[in-house]
C-alpha cells in the first residue's frame, strides 16, 4: 500500500487493500483483503472517519 492518496469517487472501484481488524466478542485480530471480497462477489461498503473522541 501507498501513502500517496487516492481520491475514489462513488461508483468507482477501489484500489485493492488488505486491513487488520480485530473482533471484540472474540478478542480476536484478523485479516480484511478488498481482493478476497471481490473474488467472492460480496458488496462492501466502505466509511472513514477521522478517528475516536476527535470532532466529525
Amino acid at each position: 500500500m501507498t501513502d500517496v492518496p487516492t481520491i475514489v469517487r462513488l461508483g468507482q472501484k477501489v484500489p485493492l487493500f488488505e486491513l487488520t481488524t480485530y473482533d471484540p466478542t472474540k478478542d480476536e485480530f484478523g485479516r480484511f483483503s478488498m481482493a478476497q471480497q471481490m473474488e467472492r462477489r460480496r458488496w462492501t461498503v466502505l466509511f472513514f472517519y477521522p478517528a475516536d473522541f476527535t470532532f466529525v
